[in-house]
C-alpha cells in the first residue's frame, strides 16, 4: 500500500525525489505520513482539499480489499 501512496503523490508533484512516505501502525490502522517539498504541498492538497480527499478515497478503497483501515496525513 505504501507503494501506491508514493506513486500517486510522485505523479502530482514537481519534485518527486523529495517525496517521503512512512507507514506507521496505530491500533490496527495503517497511517501514512507523507512529506513533500513546501512548493508542492498545495498540489497534493488541492483546491479546497479535493486532491487529498481523492487520494484518501483511493487508499481506503485499496485497503478495504485486504480488510484494513488506512489514513493519509500530510506532514509539515
Amino acid at each position: 500500500m505504501i507503494k501506491l501512496v508514493e506513486y500517486i503523490i510522485k505523479q502530482l508533484v514537481d519534485s518527486p525525489d523529495k517525496v517521503k512516505v512512512e507507514e506507521l501502525e496505530e491500533n490496527d490502522i495503517s497511517v501514512y505520513h507523507v512529506t513533500v517539498n513546501v512548493e508542492d504541498r498545495g498540489r497534493v492538497i488541492g483546491r479546497g482539499g479535493k486532491t487529498i480527499k481523492a487520494i484518501r478515497a483511493l487508499v481506503n478503497a485499496a485497503s478495504s480489499k485486504v480488510n484494513r483501515k488506512s489514513v493519509v496525513k500530510i506532514i509539515d
